[in-house]
């Protein structure tokens, strides 16, 4: 008999993207100065658990981007100490913070788009 596939690391990694972005948001406990306007805008979480990648987009420059994803880093013991209290987690799983490049490819395509369709009107 095959076992059937846990749903438990979608369900979890919903949750931290829940309670990362209040506590992205609020704020008043983090306030590491490179962290600024930060959206989180997804998280994958492995099977067993014991890792976390979470997508975050920055607005700014790269540099701004660069420097706020050294703030997260940085931040880390915190956040994922806050997780396994907000989440009553036995161990919170290892954070790694990425870039979500998702927006900024759309705005390339639909300027190349309106730049296309100028072209032709």
């Amino acid at each position: 008999m095959r076992a059937r596939p846990s749903h438990r690391p979608e369900r979890l990694a919903e949750l931290i993207r829940e309670t990362l972005a209040a506590i992205l948001t609020g704020g008043a406990q983090l306030r590491d100065p490179r962290i600024g306007f930060v959206t989180v805008t997804g998280v994958e979480v492995s099977p067993d658990l014991a890792h976390a990648r979470i997508r975050v987009s920055v607005m700014g420059t790269e540099a701004e981007r660069a420097s706020t994803l050294e703030g997260l880093a940085s931040a880390t013991g915190f956040l994922r100490s806050q997780l396994a209290r907000e989440l009553s987690l036995r161990t919170s799983p290892e954070l790694r913070f990425e870039i979500d490049r998702g927006l900024d490819h759309a705005r390339r395509i639909d300027a190349v788009l309106r730049e296309l369709k100028g072209d032709q009107g």
